[in-house]
């Protein structure tokens, strides 16, 4: 069996499927894997957001303070997913919670390299944002679908 490389892997990730080798070979640099064990919470709301995780195997609970229930569940992740935007965009604190449903395994990319890099190379900045924008409109959209699942009828 061969083993993939860490690059390898990236490569073939969804999120940066067609990227330029240039750019690829860039964000590679600066990764890592790293595991989580069930129920281990792999950021905290309100936390300083410093990474970015390409999700390889796994599942991850997006989910957000709740009134008066704990934490809420918005949507679960898994492989081929991505986890983390917040490192985009002042302030750079998470705005949501994440926490391992099950052993994962993931590719943690350095957020404050990457954002030098997106400042350096407006190309690879574009192509970057265009990626983590559909992440956000997906995670933005199944916000909205829990929140309807969870709201009361109304009648006319």
């Amino acid at each position: 069996m061969i083993m993939k490389t860490l690059a390898s892997n990236i490569i073939h990730h969804p999120f940066f499927r067609s990227m330029s080798p240039d750019h690829l070979a860039l964000v590679s640099q600066r990764a890592e894997e790293t595991t989580f064990k069930t129920g281990e919470i792999i950021f905290r709301e309100g936390e300083p957001a410093n990474r970015f995780y390409l999700i390889e195997e796994g599942a991850v609970a997006l989910e957000t303070a709740g009134a008066h229930r704990g934490h809420v569940q918005i949507q679960s992740i898994g492989s081929g997913d991505v986890l983390g935007w917040s490192w985009l965009f002042p302030p750079f604190t998470w705005h949501f919670q994440a926490r391992a449903l099950q052993p994962t395994r993931a590719i943690a990319l350095d957020g404050a390299p990457l954002l030098v890099l997106c400042n350096r190379d407006p190309h690879f900045g574009f192509e970057l944002m265009k990626r983590v924008s559909q992440v956000v409109i997906q995670r933005l959209q199944a916000a909205r679908r829990r929140q309807l699942d969870h709201s009361p009828a109304t009648s006319a």
